[in-house]
């Protein structure tokens, strides 16, 4: 899948780092499509993942492209991992401006299949790696001058899907996204939500009967799923100077089901049926 997106060099100059860039194979996931994109508006690329190979070959991608990008392995619920992430792309590209934390995990869990170590896990991942890549680069971000965070959560962190441990840490991204866009505002650092609605992915190809799918497109008033470009084209408007004075704003991209009453639902998916 090609992105057909236009390139204006909204990104010129800009050196980001993006958590949980790899995809599978020639996959196109939510952090690839990121990086990709923002590679291909002008900035230079850190492929951060916890396997190298995709990290890499998220990379390999940009440069082939005429790009420049590395690739690392890094888990980003540790915070000396975070560090070394950030000080190499610093010692590589000589800075950074745009920090996207992309990295999340989904786990099925209700009250009476309450899991402690699936909780903090899914927490670490979700929420913790937010905090701790955005400390590690804070001080470069405000030396950048035009700093940016985009924080990529979910729909669920909105509306209720059911799952207790993974929409109440994506619910507590958004607050992060508040509580640093307060304190990092005046180092002339804007931090943003960017939340996927129901995204035509190749891990929901692989996970999701077609039966669900169809379901999914048919609630949404657009009535099509979206897919990982949408992602990405929302993260480039937040991470460039075209929402320059944009900061602790969360943005559905969901093809409008967040707007829904549950009846408006009902009847939408009955309109269809």
């Amino acid at each position: 899948m090609v992105s057909d997106i236009a390139r204006h060099g909204r990104m010129e100059g800009r050196i980001a780092l993006v958590t949980g860039a790899g995809s599978e194979g020639d996959e196109i996931g939510i952090g690839r499509a990121i990086a990709l994109t923002l590679a291909r508006e002008g900035a230079r690329v850190t492929c951060l993942d916890i396997d190298l190979e995709r990290a890499e070959a998220t990379a390999a991608w940009i440069c082939k492209e005429g790009g420049e990008a590395i690739g690392l392995a890094g888990d980003v619920s540790k915070p000396a991992e975070c560090d070394a992430a950030v000080a190499r792309t610093v010692e590589t590209f000589g800075g950074l401006d745009t920090l996207i934390n992309n990295v999340g995990i989904s786990v099925p869990m209700t009250v009476e299949g309450f899991d402690l170590s699936m909780w903090q896990r899914t927490f670490d991942t979700n929420l913790l790696s937010a905090v701790l890549m955005s400390r590690a680069g804070a001080a470069s971000l405000t030396e950048s001058g035009r700093g940016s965070i985009v924080n990529i959560s979910s729909i669920a962190g909105i509306v209720t899907f059911g799952s207790l441990a993974y929409g109440t840490s994506k619910a507590a991204l958004h607050q992060l996204t508040c509580e640093l866009a307060l304190m990092l505002g005046r180092r002339g650092i804007r931090v943003n939500t960017v939340a996927p609605g129901h995204m035509a992915t190749p891990m929901v190809a692989r996970l999701l009967p077609e039966t669900m799918r169809e379901s999914r497109r048919k609630v949404a008033p657009l009535g099509v799923e979206g897919d990982a470009w949408d992602i990405a084209r929302a993260v480039l408007f937040l991470a460039s100077d075209d929402a320059r004075f944009v900061t602790g704003v969360e943005l559905p991209v969901d093809g409008g089901v967040t707007i829904l009453g549950a009846l408006a639902g009902v009847a939408l998916l009955a309109d269809d049926a």
